[in-house]
């Protein structure tokens, strides 16, 4: 089934500012949350469409994204999709970007959430999201490609499973927050009273703690270590772009979710080639004969040499295009061209013999440069348009 539209999920129109879809969404969220609306379906799916809409259209990039492609733009492409939501955005996932931006919403926590007990807060338990630079030649660009990276990351403690516990010990309720994971404090003023909700620093929003801690974690039920992720690069992407690998990040404390992984896209300086959009530049020198005579030059391309032909007469910077020789069209059809400049080489060392030839030739009529009827100034003046 198609989906929706982002900016008729969010109830706003395609101008609508920042601050416009985050109000528009905190109403729908709060509307259709889980906790309001318990064993719903429905709610739970319109819950998970409105926070996959915030997600894109929060983000500038991918917003600008969306708005050109649709949901092309923004569609997952291999493990946790490029530059946007695969298939297998879920409910976690929503409860966990809700909780990030609106944690602190200040309504009753124990009301909201039905209890405020343990497994409430434990759901959100996330790790951070981890960032990797990885650079891409234009070759790895115009066909894609796989790579495996090393990423370091913080992992479940091995010792204790990840629970922070030491093995035989466990874990008891907290003192502070006596298992509601927040502290609610009230202050008087002359407007009323204020009630302010925050994090347990005890538990850190657990709900228990430690009765011994793992000698290994401290504690926190991870460690740091590194693992090889294996990601599926399409072709076409460009500096900037990123993809998005959900659950790759750093897991959470005491058994927690994990983050997310962002590959971050860089393109290596190449030798031959400038990119400009999916169209690639070469300048490439050939002689004075080639130029004059015309004939055939191999071409260089990212995909092996190609055969140009030179037509006789041809002057330096005569541009020539190469179709279907460029980048891919990244999330669409077509692949763009490579723009061949030609540049007419001067030799700078003649001898006695090429000299004497050369001179003969200045004698003849055919190299004689046409005159232009235009002087120097009155070009100048045309291409300043004075």
């Amino acid at each position: 089934m198609a989906k929706r539209d982002y900016y008729e999920i969010l109830e706003v129109t395609r101008s609508a500012s920042d601050a416009e879809i985050k109000t528009s969404y905190r109403k729908l969220a709060l509307k259709y949350h889980p906790d309001r609306n318990p064993n719903d379906k429905t709610a739970e799916d319109k819950f998970k469409e409105a926070t996959e809409a915030y997600e894109v259209l929060k983000d500038p990039q991918k917003r600008q994204m969306y708005d050109q492609f649709g949901h092309a733009g923004v569609s997952g492409q291999g493990a946790g999709g490029f530059g946007g939501f695969s298939g297998g955005f879920d409910i976690s996932d929503a409860l966990r970007a809700f909780m990030r931006d609106f944690g602190g919403f200040g309504l009753e926590f124990e009301d909201f959430f039905g209890g405020g007990g343990r497994g409430a807060h434990e759901r959100y338990s996330r790790g951070e999201d981890l960032r990797v630079k990885v650079s891409l030649t234009l070759e790895e660009i115009a066909t894609g490609i796989e790579k495996k990276i090393k990423v370091k990351k913080k992992v479940a403690c091995q010792e204790c499973s990840g629970s922070g516990a030491a093995p035989g010990h466990g874990k008891k309720t907290c003192p502070d927050c006596q298992g509601r994971g927040q502290i609610r404090t009230l202050t008087r003023s002359l407007f009323g009273t204020i009630q302010q909700v925050r994090t347990c620093p005890t538990c850190r929003g657990t709900g228990e703690v430690i009765s011994r801690p793992c000698s290994i974690c401290q504690g926190e039920g991870r460690v740091q270590d590194s693992e090889m992720v294996k990601i599926k690069v399409p072709p076409g992407v460009s500096a900037g772009n990123y993809m998005n690998l959900s659950g790759q990040g750093n897991v959470g404390p005491n058994k927690g979710q994990p983050g997310d992984l962002i590959i971050l896209f860089e393109e290596k300086e190449h030798d031959q080639f400038v990119r400009q959009g999916d169209n690639i530049i070469c300048e490439i020198p050939i002689s004075f004969t080639l130029a004059a005579l015309g004939g055939e030059l191999d071409i260089p391309t990212l995909n092996g040499d190609h055969s140009l032909k030179i037509p006789s007469g041809t002057q330096s910077g005569k541009v020539f295009r190469l179709r279907g020789k460029g980048i891919p069209h990244l999330n669409a059809h077509g692949i763009g061209d490579e723009l061949v400049r030609v540049t007419v080489w001067t030799p700078t060392e003649l001898s006695p013999e090429d000299r004497n030839l050369l001179e003969k030739l200045n004698t003849s009529p055919s190299f004689k440069a046409p005159k232009s009827d235009k002087t120097f100034f009155d070009k100048l003046r045309e291409s300043l348009g004075i």
